[in-house]
């Protein structure tokens, strides 16, 4: 009889267990996925997200609508849509600030940095606007070309020779800052064709002179007239 009264009660309980959740294992919430376009939206994105991180300068400014552009989210390729006409921007500070943004390693940042500041290049008095801004401009890139990243590197590089086809001879007076972080990668095989070839575009826009300057820094090259 005793016997008999202690299971009942283990019995009931064994039942309990199988046929309720146990309360102190729910199951997790199923949590909102993200719509593609919430990526693409500046204003859902979190600065905040990575704990460990402040959010950059350029991405804070992005997120403040100091970059008159956005990005365009197509089936094929982005694109950008500026506010503005870019022939109507100021270049100071925002080719500065769009060449802070190649550091980027976050999207949209790195594809707003880049092809902004591309854009920006290609309006027909850009020359006369970026010259002015070529000292302050520089050391901006040279930390794109000093990063360990190497698609900011990469960046870095395209936007170098971009801007050097705009100012021309302009650059050579600050050609030297950057040679020196050129010079480094050009011992990475899978670089070394992609800086020779920009090297060679620096000459071609910065002219003769370019070349005393690249070899000052760079022996081994070779020019493209030798």
């Amino acid at each position: 009889m005793s016997s008999g009264v202690r299971i009942k009660p283990k019995t009931a309980i064994q039942k309990s267990k199988t046929s309720s959740p146990l309360p102190c294992s729910p199951e997790p919430a199923a949590k909102p996925q993200p719509k593609p376009s919430d990526k693409l939206n500046p204003k859902t994105i979190d600065p905040f997200g990575d704990h460990s991180r402040a959010p950059s300068a350029f991405a804070a400014i992005y997120a403040k609508g100091g970059v008159p552009c956005r990005l365009m989210h197509g089936a094929v390729k982005h694109k950008l849509q500026w506010e503005c006409l870019p022939e109507t921007l100021p270049f100071d500070p925002l080719l500065i600030t769009l060449a802070e943004g190649l550091r980027e390693t976050k999207h949209p940042y790195t594809f707003v940095s880049k092809e902004g500041f591309k854009e920006l290049l290609l309006v027909e008095d850009a020359a006369e606007k970026a010259v002015p801004l070529l000292p302050r401009l520089v050391p901006v890139l040279k930390a794109a070309l000093a990063h360990s990243d190497d698609e900011v590197f990469e960046r870095g590089l395209d936007a170098l020779v971009q801007l050097s086809a705009v100012v021309g001879s302009s650059l050579n007076d600050h050609l030297k800052l950057l040679l020196t972080n050129l010079s480094r990668r050009l011992m990475d095989k899978k670089f070394k064709e992609k800086i020779t070839r920009a090297l060679q575009k620096l000459e071609q826009y910065g002219g003769q002179a370019t070349v005393a300057i690249i070899k000052s820094k760079i022996p081994t090259y070779c020019s493209v007239s030798s």
